[in-house]
Parts: structure tokens; sequence; C-alpha cells
């Protein structure tokens, strides 16, 4: 079914196997932008806080044979594709690689608008593989440019160059001439600035077919045409989010590039939710899936961390709805249900050493002083199972040595009088904004989170004074009566 030109596509986020929701939720034709950072092949485990964000690590099995077999089916260039893949690499763990990305790829090429363009990020380690898979879907004459992302980093090794690019191939999902491209531009050179400054160069040729020498034209020149190569800085290691994060300026480029603002952007492999972020700002619509609740979850946090005065609107699909559901995902991942529970209140992960768990399990901060710089922060301890008596005095003191302003505990089970009664105790946290008073201690059940109950604590003084004037905005700006000044 082809989305029609005249509904729209809601923000949201979809939690579940991006291949799975690619089939069920996105319709044929309404994404005008795919940027994909799928795993790399690195054989390694991907973890935030301990826990497990993505693997990397692919063997041969029943259900990566299962993918190959279907791609193989659905004939056509991919199909002699996959087949010569397996025939000159055997079935081994690169074949399981390349039969999980075929069927992801078919979907992308369904779902992108005829004048939708595909941005795959990969590197060395597959990249000449998946651009044979590109070829075969899209078509070699579709293919538009071969991007290398440089950065710099810690050297590492003795005997290579050192590795410090990604590529980024760039395909049209067809020859339509609507196909939005929106040309970049980079700074001159410096000998041409010294000759030519700011202006605009006209350059030509004579009668006779000879190059006239280039002159200044009164205009200003917009710079050079951007070319291939983009040279942006990594985030570094210890400022990341999440593994593997992209810089933002990376993502802007490209959304910028290849789509106008209202258009859909999506990443299947969302991750910490940074081409979310890029589009958001941009003035795009977005979706973004992934297979682990601690990526949605970073994504919620980043949405509200950095559109800080905005009342942003997307939808969540596949998260638990109802206490069955939550049960469900306690039972069957702890660590999920942790992250799931802490992405419902807008709060991220805590970084715990291994083996270190001071009963702090997330994080949020808030901001009700005058000066700005003052960070006031709440922790979060989350309980999916049977509750000690002595938890909330447990958490009390976590408090006090963290010096929170407070503490909240989001639990599966509903709270013993003892427990209410020591949460009581703990009195209330005062805040300089209007005075307001929020109990130091709150207890809030799953069943209350999914019925809409939220943390009580001060609303910033950033966000209170922003629809302030929004409020003196939309009281000047209402459409003024005939004769009215």
């Amino acid at each position: 079914m082809v989305l029609a030109s005249t509904q729209i596509v809601k923000n949201t986020l979809y939690f579940g196997d991006n291949l799975t929701v690619l089939r069920q939720y996105v319709r044929d034709e309404s994404v005008s932008l795919v940027y994909l950072d799928p795993p790399f092949k690195s054989n390694q485990d991907y973890n935030v806080a301990n826990t497990k964000a993505f693997t990397d690590t692919w063997e041969w099995n029943t259900a990566s044979a299962a993918h190959f077999e279907e791609t193989i089916a659905r004939g056509g260039d991919v199909s002699l594709v996959m087949q010569a893949f397996k025939t000159a690499l055997g079935a081994n763990d690169m074949l399981a690689y390349l039969s999980m990305i075929a069927p992801r790829l078919i979907e992308l090429h369904r779902v992108l608008t005829p004048a939708g363009s595909i941005y795959l990020h990969c590197d060395p380690t597959a990249g000449h593989y998946l651009k044979l898979l590109l070829d075969a879907i899209f078509g070699p004459q579709n293919f538009l440019n071969e991007i290398v992302w440089h950065y710099r980093k810690w050297p590492s090794g003795k005997y290579t160059f050192q590795r410090n690019h990604d590529v980024i191939l760039f395909y049209a999902k067809s020859g339509s001439r609507e196909r939005v491209f929106n040309q970049q531009y980079m700074a001159r050179a410096a000998s041409t600035l010294k000759r030519f400054g700011t202006a605009k160069i006209i350059s030509g040729y004579d009668e006779e077919g000879l190059r006239v020498p280039s002159e200044m034209s009164e205009e200003e020149s917009e710079g050079v045409r951007m070319d291939d190569v983009w040279d942006i800085g990594r985030v570094p290691p210890i400022k990341q989010l999440y593994p593997t994060q992209k810089p933002q300026p990376l993502l802007e480029r490209i959304i910028e590039s290849s789509t106008n603002e209202g258009q859909v952007v999506l990443d299947p492999f969302c991750g910490g939710g940074t081409t979310i972020i890029a589009a958001h700002g941009l003035g795009r619509r977005w979706l973004g899936i992934d297979i682990t609740h601690v990526a949605i979850g970073l994504v919620k946090h980043r949405l509200k961390d950095s559109f800080p005065n905005q009342k942003i609107s997307y939808a969540v699909v596949g998260e638990p709805v109802s206490l069955p559901d939550a049960q469900a995902l306690a039972k069957q991942a702890r660590d999920q249900f942790e992250a799931w529970a802490l992405g419902m209140v807008g709060a991220r992960v805590d970084e715990k050493k291994p083996g270190a768990d001071k009963g702090i399990d997330g994080r949020l901060t808030f901001h009700d002083e005058n000066d700005a710089s003052i960070t006031k922060s709440i922790i979060l301890s989350v309980k999916s199972g049977h509750i000690p008596a002595n938890h909330i005095r447990e958490l009390r003191g976590v408090i006090e040595r963290e010096s929170a302003a407070i503490g909240v505990l989001l639990t599966l089970e509903p709270p013993t009088k003892p427990m209410l009664r020591e949460a009581a105790d703990a009195g209330f946290y005062k805040s300089p904004w209007k005075g307001g008073k929020h109990p130091r201690i709150q207890i809030i059940t799953i069943a209350e989170l999914l019925a809409g109950k939220a943390i009580d604590y001060p609303q910033t003084r950033a966000t209170v004074t922003y629809k302030k004037a929004e409020r003196f905005r939309r009281t000047f700006d209402k459409p003024k009566l005939p004769g009215t000044h």
C-alpha cells in the first residue's frame, strides 16, 4: 500500500527488530531519506552501563540461513549477488552478516519515495560487499557518491597507515528529477582567497576555445561546492552516550543535503538517536527503530535534553502498554525492563562499574536556581521483584551520599505500608523556585507509570520563562480586526 501524499507520517520510535517493524509499520514510498549505521561486523559486543546495547558478532546458523534462502527466492540481481557471495565466501560469519543486511536493504528500498535517497554508513570490514548489495537492489546507475568521513583519533598499530575514516555509500531510489539535493559549500583554498577574496569568480573561453583569465564579479561567492571527503571530528569515546555514536554535524550535513523541512527521515538502527536529534532540530519528521530499550530510553532522554523548551509530540510503538506486558519484559530481560522503566520517566541509565552497584539505576537532572550552572539530581532505583523492607532506608542513605535532591523507586510490586511510612519520614525537598515542596523520596509503581503518573520535581526556570514568552507572543500575534492598531 502506498502512503497517500496527504497523510502525515508522525514522529515515531519503534522498539523491535527493524525487519519486522519495516514490514509491519512502514508503508511503501513514505520516507524521503534513509540513513543507516548498521553493525560493521566488528566481532564485538557493545554495552551501555553494563547493559548490552547491541552485538556485532555473527555466525552462520538456522536464522541466517533462513534470511539467505528468503533473499535467494526473490530472484533478480540481489539473488545472484547473494549466491555469488556464498560461492566466494562459503557459509561463514560474513555470509551470515550479509544475509542479515540484505532483506533489510530490500525493505528500505520499498519504503523510500521515488525521489528518496539512502546513505549507508560502513567501514572497510564489509563495505565492499555492501556496495555490491546496494548495486543489486538500487541499481548501479543510482550510485551517487562514496563519501569518505575522515577524522582523527589516538594512533594505534605500527605497521600500517592509520585507519582514520569511514565510508558512507550514497544512492538514489531512482533517477527522479524530483530528488532533493541541496548543494552544500565549503571554504575556499587560501590561495583563492588571497587572489579573489570572497567574490564570485567569472571564468570562460574565447572564440577559439581557449581559457580566458578569470575575473571577479561584484556578487559574493557561496564558496566551493562540497566534495566527497568530509573532515568532521568524531565523538570521543569518553563523551559517547552510546557505543559507536556519530557526531551530530555529520548527520546534519546529510539531512540538510537530501531533504527539505517537513520531509521524513528514517534511521532503522537508531541507537543513541543522533539522527533523530539532528532531524528534529532541522524541522524534519522522523522514524527511529532499535531493538533495545536502552537505546529507545536514551533517545527519549536526548530529545528532552536537546529541546528543553519544546513539548515534542511523538509515538512509541512496541513498548509495554500494560502491567502484564511489563511483567513479561521483567521476566524475560531484567536489564531491558530497567532501561524501559527509566525511559518512561525520561531518565538515563546510570553508568555502573561491574560489581559496584551503588543502588542507583538511573539519573535525572534539573535546574531551579537563578544560576543555571547549578544542577540538581534525582537518583532512581528500579525493582522488578520483591523489595526488602529496609530498601527505602538504604535509598535515603544513597540520597545523602550522592547529595541528591530527590530519590525515586520505580517498582513492579506495590509498596508495603512500612515502606510508605519510611518514604514519608524522609520529608520534602524545598525548591528555591517559588518555594515549592516535593517529596524527598517517591515510590511509583509501574502500574501508576502506565497510567500517566510522573515524578514530582521542580519545573525548570528556563521552561517556565519560555512558556510565559510564548503566551506573550501569541497575544500579540493574534489577527487584528479591521480598523484596529
